[in-house]
This record gives structure tokens, C-alpha cells and sequence, in this order.
């Protein structure tokens, strides 16, 4: 019998497949580069282990490294930061599906930008070391799309696009000595981290009963001695969210072995709650089992073979990389795979991470496929390495450099594995990166056509922290602690404008000649000293502001700009800012001697901050 599906063929300059944080910073860099993106995913949904249909909150560099206001601020910036803020103010509620509401109308705000959900990437062709299409399919629609690129982006986690096309990749646990690695196995292996199903329990005013399904797992106190999972009157963090800990199948192949995963990560959760519910006193004759996921957040599969492998040394003693497009800080994090069937091992080493370390571009080019770029936990890594870059805070950061790479690769002509070889455009990508309000280890943005830095800048008020010149600094964040970044690579100083106490306060920047004036990009602060994500543990969520816009951050402000005539006309006018990064064009260019932005009010604080403005010339 035949299926009615239909083909389609597609043109585009880049196709990312999966659509995790990873995959959505990726395609947003690249179509806000100006090149045309498809978007493909194999979900409903957007979002991958932070969706609704899994759970997991998005950690990065910042997790279990405390930050200092206007001293260390090690929070992600660029798109997973404006994700972040908008979900912090428009979902106080923290619903899950209100995340994957706002990273799909980010993704279909972009006009550079197709999204097709329900769309997965099946197969490429391939003409020597080069892809010439790629396959999907979307059963949802029973169509099929051919899809001829440029670029291929595959941010799929398990690889599927890249190892259709041939791609080198690696599996499993590398042997100490294969790569020097100290916490490397004494023999390398085919085991990876398992795959967690998370759970929501609910706390009600009466008492409630649960009765678990005859194949539930049966667990003892001593089988969960070292695996907290108590009631928050217990003293432990609340049933509201969790257990990361409910991990199983590492063991397997979590790719073709999902099912049996899946399977028995559910006869997991049910005894686990059957345990906590029904075995002692756990403080939780009031909780309910109000939620649990039935796709398996996938921890490990493949990585890729890239241009670079980044190793055990790269993240413990970490050296500047020329072709640094992110940075990492989380701990590397390993797991027991077996995962609970290990009840005498702890379910996770944290091996603390001294410093936050470079991920260069190389490590997400393809070593054999010249036209393949990857970003996610499919990162070029060893076991031991990627155990620290999977963090999804982090693939979000190099998805996003890899999507403003690709979209350069293309504008110069070249391939991805070819830009290595341009000293120039791997310097344009990084300085791409800085002006998109990224972070790159000791690297100032540096003097481009940006009329800004002509101008004389003064101020109602400053600070000796917050001198007025310093929205023109180069760097969008302090970053001086010694202790988590090296003391060479250190950029002293808060680079903001801090005004003195009091609002309204202005900043001012004056030329001597008038200037066109196309577009004015401001850049306030959000607090990366604090954290910041969607999470459902009520314990975590206490530490953050959420609900609401971040206490630094401008809420209400104008821009005006002055005429070569003196008249004073107005470019923007906002009453309710919450995000980090505006940008405002007038109505018609115009030349300008001035431009005036006043601060009338902060979300939190009784001063005004802002971190840089520019000024793009033609």
C-alpha cells in the first residue's frame, strides 16, 4: 500500500536540524546574519531537554560558582540570555509550556528564518566530503522534504544528521591513557551517562494514596541511601521537581535501547515514588504524583570527531584558544550509567572545574565532512570533556557562535572546515560574537565603524566604578576574580556607566560634526552575577528573581537625538523594558549632534546602569 506522502524539495543556505537550545540559538545567530535558515526538529515542541515533554532547567558556566555584582559575572549572554529574560517576566507562573511558547515565537519572529516541527532529518547524499541534501520527513503532514545547503548544522544530540553523511564520530568512555586523562577509565569503554525521566510531585491539604503498577522497581532505604528524596519537611530539596537521579541505561545503547529505557525508567519512577510514598516516614503523605515524562532526557550518545578534541586538560588547565568562540565553567560532571542500579556509588563526581576554559570553532567543524558544523552535547569532546561542555547553557553559547560562523563561511565563500585557514574571518566571527552581546575569555570588541566611539560621552553623574566612557570599553561585563579567570586574561573594571543614585539620570555623546544616525544598539545590565532559569524546584527558584525584570536592568527610558538645526527629536520612548539588548532606528535617519539616553526608573535598583551603546555607521 502506498503512502500519500508528498516530496518537496528545499533551497536554503544552512539547515539545522534539532531544535534544543542549542539548535534555536543556532538558526536565530545565523538568520540574524542575514542568511536563510531552516529550522527542523522532531518534536511538537521546541526546546529538547529544557521542553515541556522533559523538563530539565538550562544550567551553564554560572551553576556552583558564585558570582559578585560588578566583580565576577560569568552568566551566559547573547540569545540564551534574551530567552532567559523573557521567560523570567513572562512566565511567573513557570509554566513549562509557556518556555516552549516564547522559544517558538523566537523563532518565528526571525523572517530568515522556516521552522518546521514534527520534521525529522533521515538521511544526506553526499558528493566526496561534502553534503549535497539532506532528507526529512514530517509523518505529522505525510510529507518528505529534500533539502540542498550551503551548511549543515547538526544539533541534534544523538548525531543523526552528521553520521548520515558519513561523519567521524566517537561513543563511550575513552581509557586514561588513549588521551593522558586522569579521570579517563583504566579501559575505554562503550558506556555513556544514562537518561533521566523527571517527575512533579504535588502537595495537597489531605492525605493521598498511590498505588504503583505491578512491574514498578522495588527500592529500600539502603538501595537510596546516597539519593536524596525526601519531602521538604524532611529537610531535603522539595518532590516538587526532580529526581535527576532517577538515571538508568548508560549501560545500553541509548539510542536503539530508548525503548527498553524508556520502559524501565518508568518502573523506576513509580518505585521510587512507591517507596517514598509507601516505605518509612518521608514527610510525604501529602504528595501526589502530578506529572512525569515519557520521553527520556537523553544525557549521551555520539560526539562528533571535529578539528579540535577537546580533552580532560582543555577544561582543568585551560589555555587561551585563537579560535575561541565560547567558554565553559561546569563542573565535569560524570555518572555512574547504570545509574541507580549503582546504589553504592554516588549518582554523580562533580570534579570541579578551576576556571572557566575556551571552546574553540574547531571543536564543532567536522574533521572529515567539510561542509558539517555540530553544536550541542554532540560537541568534538572526550568523555571525560564533554562531561563539562554538555550543560545546556553552554551548547546554547557555541550554537549560537557556530550559527554566526556559518552564516560568515557563507558571506566569504568559503566552507566551515576551510575557515580555520582565514585568520580574518575566524577574527570577524569572534568580534560578531562580542557585538551580538557575547563573552569571549579576555578578548575586548575592537574599534569598528561604530560612531560611538568618536564621540565625546558625558553624564548627569558617575561613579569611580561606573564612569560614564566605559559604554564604550569593549567588554560587556566585569570578569576579575583571579580565582575563576587567569589574572593575563583579566579586563579590569565594571565596564558600565553607573550613575549616582537617583533617577532620572542621563548619558550623553556629543561629535563635533553630525553624524548619520541609522540605529542606536544599547546594551543594559541584567545581573549576570545571579542566576537565572526556568525551574520547577521551588528551593533553586528562591535564589532567583523571577516574575519580574531584573533588579539592574532599566526599566523605563527615552533616546533622544539633536538635529544639525539644535531641535531635539525623539528616537524611543519605553515604559516597560525587560530585556538586556534594545535596538532602536528613528522614524527617518537622520544626521545627529547628540544623543541623549535618559534612565527615568530601574526594575530594582535607585540608579541607572547601562553597559554599552553603539552607534553602527554605514
Amino acid at each position: 500500500m502506498n503512502i500519500p506522502f508528498q516530496s518537496h524539495c528545499l533551497t536554503t543556505d544552512i539547515l539545522v536540524a534539532g531544535g534544543g537550545p542549542a539548535g534555536v540559538s543556532c538558526a536565530i545567530a545565523s538568520a540574524r546574519q542575514g542568511a536563510k535558515v531552516i529550522l527542523m526538529h522532531d518534536r511538537p515542541m521546541l526546546g529538547g531537554n529544557a521542553s515541556s515533554e522533559i523538563r530539565m532547567h538550562i544550567l551553564g558556566a554560572d551553576t556552583g560558582r558564585a558570582g559578585v555584582d560588578l566583580e565576577f559575572e560569568p552568566r551566559e549572554t547573547g540569545i540564551i540570555e534574551e530567552i532567559r529574560l523573557e521567560n523570567a517576566y513572562r512566565n511567573p507562573q513557570r509554566s513549562p509550556s509557556m518556555f516552549d511558547q516564547i522559544l517558538y515565537e523566537k523563532c518565528v519572529a526571525e523572517p530568515n528564518l522556516a521552522l518546521h516541527l514534527d520534521t525529522r532529518v533521515i538521511g544526506a547524499r553526499t558528493e566526496g566530503s561534502r553534503i549535497t541534501e539532506a532528507e526529512a520527513h514530517c509523518a505529522a503532514t505525510e510529507d518528505r522534504y529534500t533539502i540542498r545547503a550551503n551548511v549543515y548544522i547538526d544539533c541534534t544530540g544523538d548525531g543523526g544528521l552528521g553520521i548520515a553523511a558519513g561523519a567521524a564520530y566517537m561513543r563511550g568512555r575513552d581509557s586514561k591513557a588513549l588521551h593522558g586523562e586522569q579521570y579517563g577509565q583504566e579501559t575505554g569503554d562503550s558506556k555513556t551517562l544514562g537518561s533521566t525521566l523527571l517527575l512533579m510531585g504535588r502537595k495537597h491539604d489531605r492525605p493521598v494514596r498511590f498505588i504503583p503498577p505491578a512491574w514498578a522497581r522495588k527500592f529500600s532505604e539502603e538501595d537510596l541511601r546516597l539519593r536524596p528524596h525526601a519531602s521538604p519537611d524532611k529537610g531535603d530539596y522539595g518532590l516538587e521537581y526532580g529526581l535527576w537521579w532517577v538515571e538508568w541505561g548508560g549501560h545500553l545503547d541509548t539510542i536503539k535501547d530508548n525503548a527498553a529505557i524508556r520502559h524501565e525508567l518508568l518502573a523506576i519512577v513509580m518505585g521510587v515514588w512507591d517507596h517514598i510514598k509507601n516505605d518509612s516516614d518521608h514527610g510525604a503523605e501529602c504528595w501526589a504524583l502530578d506529572w512525569f515524562g515519557a520521553v527520556p532526557g537523553k544525557r549521551e550518545s555520539r560526539r562528533f570527531v571535529g578539528q579540535y578534541l577537546l580533552t580532560e586538560h582543555d577544561i582543568l588547565k585551560p589555555q587561551p584558544k585563537s579560535d575561541a568562540i565560547a567558554y565553559g565553567g561546569w563542573a565535569i560532571d560524570l555518572h555512574p550509567p547504570e545509574g541507580v542500579d549503582r546504589p553504592e556509588e554516588s549518582p554523580c563526581v562533580q570534579i570541579p572545574v578551576p576556571q572557566l576554559y575556551d571552546i574553540p570553532l574547531r571543536a564543532a567543524i567536522s574533521k572529515n565532512i567539510e561542509n558539517l558544523m555540530f553544536a550541542g552535547r554532540n560537541l568534538s569532546a572526550t568523555h571525560v570533556a564533554f562531561a563539562s561542555t554538555r550543560i545546556m547553557a553552554t551548547c546554547s553559547t557555541v550554537g549560537e557562535a557556530v550559527g554566526i560562523a556559518a552564516a560568515h563561511a557563507i558571506r566569504n565563500g568559503i566552507t566551515p572546515a576551510a575557515i580555520t585557514e582565514h585568520a580574518g574571518v575566524i577574527q570577524a566571527i569572534r568580534q560578531e560574537i562580542l557585538r551580538q552581546d557575547g563573552f569571549l575569555i579576555g578578548i575586548q570588541e575592537e574599534p569598528a565603524k561604530d560612531h560611538a566611539l568618536t564621540a565625546r560621552i558625558s553624564a548627569s553623574s558617575e561613579t569611580a566604578k561606573g564612569a560614564a566612557a566605559n559604554v564604550i570599553s569593549g567588554q560587556n561585563r566585569a570578569m576579575y576574580r583571579c580565582c575563576d579567570i587567569p589574572t593575563e586574561r583579566t579586563l579590569p573594571g565594571s565596564h558600565r556607566w553607573i550613575s549616582q543614585p537617583g533617577t532620572p539620570a542621563w548619558i550623553e555623546l556629543r561629535w563635533d560634526q553630525a553624524i548619520p544616525l541609522d540605529v542606536v544598539e544599547v546594551v543594559f545590565d541584567s545581573g549576570l552575577h545571579r542566576r537565572l532559569t526556568l525551574s520547577h524546584s521551588d528551593a533553586y527558584h528562591r535564589t532567583l528573581c523571577w516574575g519580574t525584570g531584573q533588579p539592574e536592568l532599566v526599566r523605563s527610558y527615552t533616546i533622544e537625538a539633536e538635529t544639525e538645526n539644535g531641535e531635539w527629536k525623539s528616537i524611543a520612548e519605553v515604559g516597560e523594558n525587560w530585556q538586556r539588548r534594545a535596538i532602536h532606528q528613528p522614524a527617518q535617519p537622520l544626521k545627529a549632534k547628540a544623543l541623549r539616553l535618559t534612565v527615568t526608573a530601574a526594575w530594582g535598583i535607585d540608579h541607572a546602569r547601562v553597559v554599552r551603546i553603539r552607534i553602527p555607521a554605514r
